[in-house]
């Protein structure tokens, strides 16, 4: 538990907080279960309470322990973690099992980001609608994968921005986070020209100003962006399919 090198460089506190954190995603400190006291984390970590008492103070910040007198540091239930908080999510992608974490993702994606385009459509402002197209553009113009991947995020960012609506806004904070890896995994291969296109479309219709055609064309990317990943990864993942036309 807790372990680690001597090199607490970067950060003693966020070393601290990283090292608990994580432990505590892991499950290796049960839901309910007491942390060690506050001088045995610093005699395993060879580290000053006051870093311990910090480290604490921002755990309990994220929603993943509660103080109480008398009974200690116990480790909450993940329902009431804060499961958007940056470092809460990197503790869970170094500790999640791939597969079970893309089809997660995709539920969340599917569920959402077609509201989030029509939504974009009806009230995203000229600004908005740059920067979903300088992302468009980003990945047209892309020499590697990574310069790809990176407007990818852009683009998708720039649409929950767009929907002008504060509460959609942490979805498109944490893809920079949770994105990166699925959109690392699909970003080779063939299939790279009709993802573009289907970019473009989504683009089209909300710079349109056309709802129904920005939800449309959102369900048909992430459908086919799912068919690439079963591909690569040899897994389904649980998206909506586009309507059949009548």
């Amino acid at each position: 538990m807790f372990q680690t090198s001597n090199a607490l460089r970067r950060s003693v506190h966020s070393q601290v907080t990283d090292r608990v954190g994580s432990s505590i995603v892991r499950g290796e400190i049960g839901v309910g279960e007491t942390l060690p006291p506050e001088i045995r984390i610093c005699e395993m970590m060879d580290v000053s309470r006051t870093v311990v008492r910090e480290a604490i103070r921002t755990l309990t910040g994220k929603g993943l322990i509660e103080s109480r007198p008398k009974s200690g540091t116990r480790v909450r239930p993940p329902e009431q973690w804060n499961q958007l908080d940056p470092d809460v999510l990197r503790w869970h992608l170094e500790s999640a099992e791939i597969d079970r974490y893309l089809a997660k993702l995709f539920q969340l994606r599917a569920a959402v980001e077609p509201a989030a385009a029509a939504l974009a459509a009806n009230h995203a402002e000229e600004v908005d609608v740059a920067r979903i197209r300088a992302g468009c553009d980003g990945m047209d113009a892309a020499k590697t994968n990574e310069e790809y991947v990176a407007a990818d995020i852009a683009f998708h960012q720039a649409i929950y921005f767009a929907t002008r609506n504060e509460f959609f806004w942490p979805i498109a904070q944490m893809f920079e986070i949770t994105l990166r890896q699925s959109f690392t995994i699909a970003a080779p291969g063939s299939h790279r020209p009709r993802a573009l296109r289907e970019h473009r479309a989504v683009l089209d219709a909300i710079a349109a100003g056309d709802a129904d055609g920005a939800r449309q064309a959102t369900v048909v990317l992430l459908a086919n962006s799912a068919d690439d990943l079963v591909r690569i990864r040899g897994r389904e993942f649980d998206t909506p399919r586009p309507a059949k036309r009548r």
